[in-house]
């Protein structure tokens, strides 16, 4: 794994990591995080997709490596795609099957809507074109809230807090991981939600927060699409999944039993339907 900086178009620091993959020429997947998370949580997937590509991941602004904006009105899509682009040229990958987590889901379909030579195909963790207004405001009610700890017992205990009970089950060792993912220690030792609490202003502006996409949906149909959900998600309704699958007929489709928003991708189930789905948009070899 190589650490990749790149600046923005107003000069803001950001940071990404970037697996090689096999050879040169191997497909390209990108990862993409969700709202208050980093890149960090796509390390195993990462290390194992790239037996066969090269995994772009990275921090969006605000979040884990990359630099925090003065300007918290640019925590929003259409400037997180624009950080993309400068990304993706720099590394010169011109066309990506894309993992996208929750908000990283959000950013593929738009991406794949305006630069639609660009994207092989998407993974959707636990997200579609309609964001469930109780799990927006579930996310509202945490996001940029987490109360100071002392200590990773008291950072893994918040995360219990948030997360638990989306994750029935997980064991202790897990919720330390997940939560190394989403914390950083600062200078003294103290773990630190490794995301600008300011991230939250945005959320308030639905429009912003939670776009509606289904008038995109028509325009990506073409674009193979593998959508995971967590069978109690709050966020992506199983009513949206089948309108979904209604307006797609090809979507492939996977629900997570025991879990809610979002799935880790460490289940064995996602790790193979991601495979398959890779194997299929030419991003992994097929299994034999």
């Amino acid at each position: 794994m190589a650490e990749y900086w790149f600046d923005s178009q107003e000069g803001l620091r950001l940071f990404a990591r970037v697996y090689p993959g096999p050879a040169a020429a191997a497909p390209t997947v990108l990862c993409l995080h969700g709202l208050m998370r980093t890149g960090r949580d796509f390390e195993d997937l990462a290390a194992h997709l790239a037996a066969h590509s090269r995994v772009i991941v990275p921090d969006v602004r605000g979040r884990g490596l990359s630099a925090r904006d003065p300007n918290f009105n640019n925590y929003q899509i259409p400037v997180y795609l624009a950080d993309l682009q400068r990304l993706l040229t720099g590394l010169a990958a011109t066309r990506v099957a894309i993992v996208g987590t929750s908000m990283g889901g959000l950013m593929a379909m738009v991406l794949a809507a305006t630069q639609p030579g660009a994207v092989a195909g998407i993974v959707l963790n636990d997200v579609g074109p309609e964001v469930d207004s109780g799990g927006l405001a579930r996310i509202r009610g945490y996001a940029g809230k987490a109360p100071p700890v002392r200590d990773w017992a008291g950072a893994v205990a918040v995360v219990r807090m948030v997360y638990g009970p989306a994750l029935p089950g997980l064991d202790e060792a897990r919720f330390e991981k997940l939560t190394r993912a989403g914390y950083r220690a600062d200078a003294q030792g103290v773990p630190q939600p490794d995301a600008d609490p300011l991230i939250a202003e945005p959320l308030k502006d639905t429009s912003k927060a939670a776009p509606d996409l289904w008038p995109l949906w028509g325009a990506i149909a073409k674009v193979p699409m593998l959508a995971i959900r967590g069978a109690h998600s709050d966020i992506l309704s199983a009513a949206t999944l089948a309108r979904m699958q209604r307006e797609k007929p090809d979507l492939s489709t996977l629900t997570v039993a025991n879990r809610g928003h979002a799935p880790l991708l460490d289940e064995p189930e996602c790790v193979a339907a991601i495979d398959e789905f890779l194997a299929a948009v030419g991003a992994a070899p097929r299994r034999t």
